[in-house]
């Protein structure tokens, strides 16, 4: 018995007097602008002029962190299903919903202090679906995998709260589909800026 919580105790407690003061996880809760690059190739392939373009705009994020040490944290970045417009050469042809969750590895530069900027990397898997475009000639892959990189700053505000600003570059992309044959790849690729709050606890 004395064994095991012995064992349980040194997996689990923190890194340092300060953290187990604070605690180890933190929650944030930020407004997000997806600013897509929407870079396609032209539907068609050489030679054609048309290209795909989504478009931009605010979501709201959620992020669970865990600081596994003082400096070292991972944290999952969550949102609600989004629903996109999408475009070929200004005019709309249609829509389709992703879900894009994240996971990150962060690096905390001053962990105990009143600015606490960090970097993160780590990778995104987006679901799509609910594709509707050119009245359902036009189809999308259903999954995009791959990496995300992060940085920003959480500034403390109390023992529990503080105010956070954040940026992060993810990679995004689809094969586009007409009647099963391949006409284009849509590379999303966003950049993501969110300001918010955090509690940790």
């Amino acid at each position: 018995m004395a064994l095991a919580a012995a064992t349980f105790g040194s997996i689990s407690a923190p890194a340092s007097a300060a953290d187990e003061a604070q605690g180890n996880w933190m929650v944030r809760l930020r407004g997000t602008y997806l600013d897509m690059a929407n870079k396609s190739d032209p539907v068609g392939g050489v030679g054609a002029s048309d290209r795909i373009h989504v478009n931009n705009k605010w979501i709201p994020e959620v992020d669970i962190t865990y600081f596994i040490v003082p400096h070292i944290a991972a944290e999952l970045v969550l949102t609600i299903p989004q629903k996109q417009d999408v475009s070929l050469d200004g005019t709309k042809i249609g829509t389709f919903k992703h879900l894009p969750p994240s996971i990150l590895l962060q690096y905390h530069f001053l962990p105990n202090g009143t600015f606490r900027p960090y970097v993160g990397a780590g990778v995104n898997a987006t679901r799509i679906y609910g594709a509707d475009l050119a009245g359902g000639t036009l189809g999308l892959d259903k999954w995009s995998v791959g990496p995300a990189l992060q940085i920003g700053m959480d500034y403390k505000l109390t023992k529990n709260w503080f105010l956070n600003v954040d940026a992060k570059k993810v990679w995004i992309s689809s094969n586009v589909y007409a009647n099963g044959v391949k006409v284009s790849t849509v590379n999303l690729d966003p950049w993501l800026f969110s300001a918010g709050v955090g509690y940790r606890f």
